[in-house]
């Protein structure tokens, strides 16, 4: 997975939850529930930042916790979409 596109979820999740830390701080595998108490309203507006920020549309079935658990999981769902 592409160093880039983990570096621009980091940065996206930052800014769209005011977390107060470094982009660069946040484990690829970190649990973001549970390290930055990320709950369903937050999840929300990681989710309106991928369809922004990266042009996807997610589908009803999309909506899934394990998904958006990890930058990792995240940029696997988002390149996933991207593909078609």
């Amino acid at each position: 997975m592409s160093d880039d596109l983990h570096g621009q979820l980091k940065k996206m999740i930052v800014e769209r939850l005011f977390l107060n830390v470094e982009p660069d701080e946040i484990g690829p595998e970190e649990n973001l529930m549970d390290e930055y108490n990320i709950d369903s309203v937050n999840l929300f507006e990681i989710i309106v930042g991928l369809e922004d920020e990266f042009g996807i549309e997610l589908e009803e079935d999309d909506f899934n916790v394990a998904t958006f658990s990890t930058v990792n999981n995240i940029a696997a769902f988002v390149q996933q979409k991207q593909a078609g």
